[in-house]
């Protein structure tokens, strides 16, 4: 398992990736305008108390008022009232909000799944992917749902009691604020230190989601080779890593808050007493307690802002992962002026084509070659000579890298992927069914088509049969996979998909790999009506399978070393020649 997840050089809040959620918050400006009108209010509500306690103390008590207690009393209840009120619409609404920005990121995020090439994928874990779209934008649903507006209202309220006290008096106002610097020093030395261990708690969680990920896929590898207890073992370790990353993570973040209310009760003892010593300042005692009050009121939102503090350091964390996902470019996309691909008839050519996987890595090397309308040509040859390559080129799952790919002249970079695809149909060796019923799966592969077409289609790759055996036929329920159906029926119901989408160029790549040989003989009676007027490339190791083949291309040595029919190839003894003996005497010593 290699490491998943790379370390963040950065020592500072990603600005710039939440100005980007800022985005996604503009539809929602009239909500958010709501939200703030009921924050204001219920700020304003709030700093109504200590003023009517200091008028009790001071006024109401010392002249027996007992009407204006009263009064005091019910403005009380009605201030509590509309407070609660106020507070349970911003707690639903905010949440409500948070949610549907999630929702928003997740589904941006999604799509652009979608549109990313082979190659993304092909050099990432699918764990990795997973913990980008589920667990990282999750992570981010404290800041959203009851982060930035909470925060926004904690700053709303800093300054409306701090405008009253300084109006009350300014030098307590002073002593109130005579420790925000210790304060400040204080969030700074810990910020970089909390950083640090987000960044390596989002590693952790990355690799331990990766491994739990690899190790259901390949739980049948894992049983049939008994490392159940060393995988148990590796799990163990990694979910440690995880843990303790998880409590350094903790014990940095609720550094500060702590903090906060240390330095927040020293100031409220500081101002008692400069209120009772009279230090500069000349105050009644419910004045005092009233001010006391608005100081709890000060430093409680600013404890909030450092929780939210924490919350951003630790979502700054994972939004860079979720954004650095978002920004990754796919390789394959539509020219500027591509324009859909007409009705084709079939004619491929391949002109001077060299590609590679990796640099100075090359498959093919200046590769030519031209296949007419309605032809099947068979590939052959020896494992990563570079077969799946050229059947991997043609619909654009990776893009030339010199020469150029022509469909009845039109070079394919020419014209949109998506047309593309629909007149290129693709059968792989590594079938997937998704979790649906079998008619679903079918029509995947035209999801316009009607019953008829999809049990026609089942019919010619023969799948129909075992389908009707089936518990509810075509309505029959497959897992994630088809992990209920043998790999056979798998292939071809995946088959059936492919020539659903009724394709001018059908690619078989070892379509045929899963099929025994007796079913193998009656497919392809069907496969021989179905190819006609159609072009086919095809890929199989089973010679038998390609013997019908228009011509069979040898690929090896970055280039194709013979092409002819199989009669014509046998007779020149050369590599197909050698392949074919090989497999000869192989069968004929089972």
């Amino acid at each position: 398992m290699r490491r998943m997840a790379e370390k963040s050089k950065k020592n500072k809040i990603d600005i710039q990736g939440f100005r980007r959620i800022g985005s996604y918050l503009k539809p929602y400006r009239l909500n958010i305008m709501k939200l703030l009108g009921v924050i204001l209010f219920s700020n304003l509500v709030m700093v109504l108390g200590p003023y009517l306690t200091s008028y009790v103390i001071d006024t109401a008590i010392p002249n027996e008022n007992l009407r204006a207690i009263l009064w005091v009393i019910v403005l009380f209840a009605l201030a509590n009232l509309l407070n609660g009120l106020a507070i349970r619409y911003r707690i639903f609404n905010i949440s409500k909000l948070g949610q549907d920005v999630l929702r928003d990121i997740r589904s941006d995020l999604f799509n652009h799944l979608q549109k990313l090439s082979f190659e993304f994928f092909d050099t990432r874990p699918h764990g990795e992917i997973l913990v980008r779209v589920v667990n990282y934008i999750n992570s981010l649903s404290n800041i959203l749902s009851s982060g930035l507006i909470t925060v926004i209202s904690d700053i709303l309220s800093i300054v409306v009691t701090l405008t009253i006290m300084i109006s009350i008096d300014p030098m307590l106002t002073l002593y109130s604020m005579i420790l925000l610097p210790v304060l400040f020093i204080v969030t700074m030395i810990i910020k970089n230190k909390q950083r640090v261990a987000y960044e390596e708690l989002s590693e952790k969680q990355a690799n331990l989601n990766t491994y739990i990920h690899e190790s259901i896929e390949g739980i049948k590898t894992t049983q049939t080779f008994t490392r159940e207890g060393m995988n148990v073992d590796i799990f163990a370790n990694v979910s440690k890593q995880q843990s303790q990353a998880w409590m350094k993570a903790v014990r940095v973040q609720f550094i500060l808050g702590p903090i906060i209310e240390i330095i927040s009760s020293v100031t409220i003892s500081f101002v008692y007493f400069a209120g009772i010593r009279g230090l500069g300042v000349e105050v009644s005692t419910g004045v005092l307690i009233a001010f006391v009050a608005y100081v709890t009121n000060f430093w409680n939102p600013i404890v909030n802002v450092g929780n939210f503090y924490n919350s951003l350091v630790s979502g700054t964390v994972y939004l860079e992962r979720v954004f650095e996902m978002m920004d990754i470019e796919p390789h394959i996309t539509d020219s500027p002026h591509a324009f859909v691909m007409p009705p084709i008839n079939g004619e491929l050519i391949f002109e001077d084509v060299s590609f590679g996987y990796k640099e100075d890595q090359p498959i093919f090397e200046h590769l030519s070659f031209k296949v007419k309308p309605g032809e099947t040509i068979a590939l052959v040859g020896a494992t990563g000579a570079g077969k799946s390559t050229v059947t991997n080129l043609i619909p654009r799952f990776y893009d030339v890298d010199e020469g150029k790919i022509l469909i009845d002249g039109i070079d394919i970079r020419d014209v949109t992927v998506a047309s593309l695809r629909q007149e290129v149909g693709v059968m792989l060796q590594d079938t997937f069914i998704f979790s649906g019923t079998i008619f679903e799966n079918i029509r995947y592969g035209k999801l316009d088509a009607t019953k008829e077409e999809v049990i026609l289609a089942a019919r010619i790759v023969l799948a129909h049969d075992f389908i009707m055996n089936l518990k509810s036929g075509y309505d029959t329920y497959v897992q994630e996979r088809g992990s209920t159906l043998s790999a056979g029926q798998r292939q071809l119901i995946s088959f059936a998909r492919t020539l659903l989408s009724d394709p001018k160029v059908l690619i078989l790549d070892e379509a045929t790999s899963s099929i025994d040989t007796q079913t193998e003989l009656a497919l392809q009676e069907g496969l021989d009506r179905l190819l006609v007027g159609r072009t086919a490339i095809v890929v199989a190791h089973r010679l038998s399978t390609i013997r019908n083949s228009d011509r069979i291309f040898y690929i090896g040595d970055h280039r194709i070393l013979e092409s002819g029919s199989h009669e014509e190839l046998i007779k020149q003894r050369g590599y197909y020649y050698d392949l074919y003996k090989t497999q000869s005497n192989l069968l004929s010593q089972l």
